[in-house]
């Protein structure tokens, strides 16, 4: 019988683990706070589509350059860096809400000013998210890298539950500025775990070392060589591109199920807690014995709940759905880290997180632009559907052209 725990019994995967929990949930905390602030400040969603472009497109320009640096020098020290840039950010964003200094502040400054912290925030994750994917597989055995991915995947929806889930509270009871104070000091904490992790030497590379440009191609071409790694990602970046609803949560609380921030705290946390719960029991009964036919389900599934979730009035229907769409997400998740960890070589997994990393932002950060340009101009319901539907049609034209992937098994 496997051990469910396995990867947790390695001292340095708990702390990168718990400093994953607490970093995700802490960025989605102020994540909220923020988008929250900015709708009741311009009543606009387009607003909140803006704060995904913002950071989407540092960390697309820089992702790959990340890559490059994580495959070359000591990726604990990248995170740490990183790390603090966005602890600058958030420094930065509790000033720019001072009162005294928001009298001597247009409202285009203060609004440029947020954006610009967004995009400094973007910047960080553009080099410590290929670093951190490509560390993990360096804190435990080859043989457990299904299973510590199930957990870290655990470990970061629970953070995805948390952070949402408290962020209206903590609106409410503490007010925003104060918030953003608790913000810092979750980061500090973050920074303590990620010390608590040994250096990683750079694995070797064979024969002589490429130029940046060449390198940053060679992890394209893998990636593009490779069916099963190529489509899996792809096949994310359309769903959540089109299907996905968290950027614009904010105006189906405030104008169509009138729950106001606790109920879009609670709107933020359900796909989590569907993924979350989902991910305990696959940490027992794992995805991956028929990995493909799984992840096409999954993205099925997803766009489903999807349609379900756009067309409901009701705040408890419209909280399964959502809770549905993580449920189907986190099989997906799981099932793409596996695939991340099994298939890239040692030297190469920096560039190819980043590859990853890049399909990712476009599909989450890019996904939550389209999200607010849509609902701007088709309407907030219609943008959802049309997103539902678009998500349907991937899963069967993917289906159709990797038939010959349904026999791989990630075991």
């Amino acid at each position: 019988m496997s051990d469910t725990y396995a990867a947790l019994r390695y001292p340095e995967f708990r702390y990168f683990v718990s400093n994953s929990f607490l970093l995700t949930a802490t960025l989605l905390i102020q994540e909220v706070i923020v988008g929250y602030q900015l709708y009741l400040m311009t009543n606009d969603p387009l607003a909140l589509g803006f704060v995904g472009l913002a950071e989407a497109l540092p960390f697309i320009l820089l992702s790959l350059y990340g890559g490059h640096l994580a495959d070359r020098r000591d990726k604990r020290t990248i995170l740490q860096v990183s790390l603090l840039v966005i602890l600058a950010g958030s420094v930065i964003l509790y000033l720019v809400f001072q009162p005294s200094v928001v009298v001597h502040l247009s409202r285009t400054v203060q609004l440029a000013t947020i954006y610009g912290v967004l995009m400094l925030i973007g910047t960080a994750k553009g080099f410590y998210s290929p670093a951190s994917s490509s560390l993990k597989p360096f804190l435990v055995p080859r043989e457990l890298y299904g299973n510590s991915s199930t957990w870290s995947s655990s470990f970061w929806q629970a953070g995805a539950i948390v952070g949402p889930g408290i962020a209206g509270f903590f609106y409410q009871w503490f007010g925003f500025d104060n918030t953003l104070l608790i913000v810092i000091g979750l980061f500090l904490i973050c920074f303590f775990l990620l010390s608590m992790i040994k250096r990683k030497p750079a694995p070797p590379t064979t024969g002589p070392q490429a130029g940046i440009w060449e390198s940053l191609r060679e992890g394209f071409r893998f990636v593009f060589k490779t069916k099963i790694l190529l489509y899996s990602i792809s096949v994310d970046l359309v769903a959540v591109l089109f299907g996905g609803v968290i950027t614009i949560l904010p105006v189906f609380a405030e104008d169509i199920l009138k729950v106001g921030a606790d109920g879009l705290g609670l709107l933020r946390a359900s796909p989590s807690v569907g993924a979350i719960l989902t991910m305990l029991v696959m940490a027992r009964y794992p995805p991956t014995y028929h990995a493909w036919r799984n992840l096409i389900i999954a993205i099925a599934g997803f766009g489903v709940f999807t349609l379900i979730f756009a067309l409901s009035t009701n705040f408890a229907l419209s909280l399964l759905a959502l809770f549905m769409t993580g449920v189907f997400d986190s099989v997906s998740v799981v099932i793409r880290q596996t695939i991340l960890q099994l298939f890239p070589p040692d030297h190469m997994r920096g560039r190819v997180a980043a590859v990853n990393g890049i399909f990712v932002s476009s599909s989450n950060e890019i996904g939550g632009f389209e999200s607010g340009v849509a609902a701007r101009l088709l309407g907030t319901v219609p943008s959802v559907v049309m997103g539902g539907v678009l998500t349907l049609l991937v899963a069967a034209f993917v289906y159709v052209r990797t038939k010959d992937l349904m026999s791989v098994k990630l075991t």
